[in-house]
């Protein structure tokens, strides 16, 4: 892999989710993560980190943290990701880089999930006081309107009202959720995959399937 990589990918961004700052945010999402992730109780699901967390007891799934130029956790990856098409019911893409790789990333979203599958992004609020903290440290913050955009080219359905998540201006984590993003550091923001065949999806019964020779080391 390359020693550097450009500002934005997940190398240059992971230092400031492991920061005071950035840990206050990230402990600020978890708990509106967990609740996500058991709204479907023994399916399987995907959470993009950006930093180690702690995902016990939320069942069968897939946690992936941004290291380097690629994905680790349960497998190492990169995209395409190892993952059957259809066979994922939540995914989670908290604070994922905004680079050249992101069509592709939300393709492959779009492509595993499963049709009435559920994509919870997590992103940074561009209007908040709290982006004088992560200044400098290679993230880049759009507003909802341009992850809307994003997700209806790959063809999910983003909900109209984002929620704001995080702390305004203090390092401290700040659990819950408001209506849009005010000046909350993060939002979070809903997506549905509704294309609905008309005959029953093989693929919405298949259980995670990995491609050979990938690992944790």
């Amino acid at each position: 892999m390359p020693a550097t990589l450009p500002a934005g990918q997940p190398a240059a961004r992971r230092p400031w989710f492991a920061s005071e700052a950035g840990q206050a945010l990230v402990g600020s999402e978890i708990p509106l993560i967990r609740r996500t992730l058991s709204e479907r109780p023994g399916l399987p699901w995907v959470w993009f980190a950006p930093a180690p967390v702690d995902a016990a007891g939320l069942g069968r799934g897939l946690l992936l943290v941004a290291r380097g130029n690629a994905w680790e956790g349960s497998v190492r990856c990169q995209l395409p990701l190892p993952l059957a098409t259809e066979s994922v019911a939540t995914l989670v893409l908290q604070h994922v880089p905004v680079d050249e790789g992101l069509a592709e990333l939300l393709a492959e979203c779009a492509r595993v999930l499963v049709d009435g599958g559920r994509l919870q992004l997590l992103a940074l609020n561009p209007l908040s006081p709290y982006r004088l903290r992560w200044q400098g440290a290679g993230l880049r913050a759009n507003e909802p309107l341009a992850w809307r955009r994003r997700l209806r080219r790959v063809g999910l359905e983003p909900d109209p009202v984002s929620q704001g998540v995080g702390p305004a201006w203090r390092m401290q984590a700040h659990p819950g959720t408001g209506s849009g993003p005010g000046l909350c550091a993060a939002y979070a923001l809903r997506a549905e995959k509704r294309a609905t065949p008309l005959t029953p999806t093989p693929g919405a019964a298949r259980r995670l399937r990995f491609q050979q020779g990938l690992s944790t080391g």
